[in-house]
C-alpha cells in the first residue's frame, strides 16, 4: 500500500521545491507538474519523493495532515 502525504512548499529554485511535512524536509522536482505551484502550496510526491505528482487544494492537504497527524499520535501507525 502507498500512502501519500501532502507537502507543503517552502522554497522553489530553478525548478525544484523544497517541501516540508512533518518536519522532515526534502527536494523534488517540478517538472512533472501540470498546475502552477507557489511557496506555500502542497503538493503530493510521486513514489520516492524525486518528483511532485499533483498539486493539492490546501483544505484536502489539511485535512489529510490532522487525520495522519492523529493516526501517529495513536500509536496506531
Amino acid at each position: 500500500m502507498c500512502m501519500a502525504v501532502p507537502s507543503r512548499i517552502v522554497a522553489i529554485d530553478n525548478g525544484m521545491a523544497t517541501v516540508e511535512a512533518f518536519g522532515a524536509i526534502r527536494t523534488t522536482s517540478l517538472m512533472l507538474l501540470e498546475d502552477e505551484v507557489a511557496v506555500g502550496d502542497y503538493v503530493i510526491l510521486g513514489a520516492g519523493g524525486n518528483f511532485a505528482a499533483e498539486k493539492v487544494e490546501p483544505e484536502v492537504a489539511a485535512e489529510a495532515l490532522a487525520y495522519l497527524a492523529d493516526v501517529l499520535d495513536s500509536g496506531l501507525a
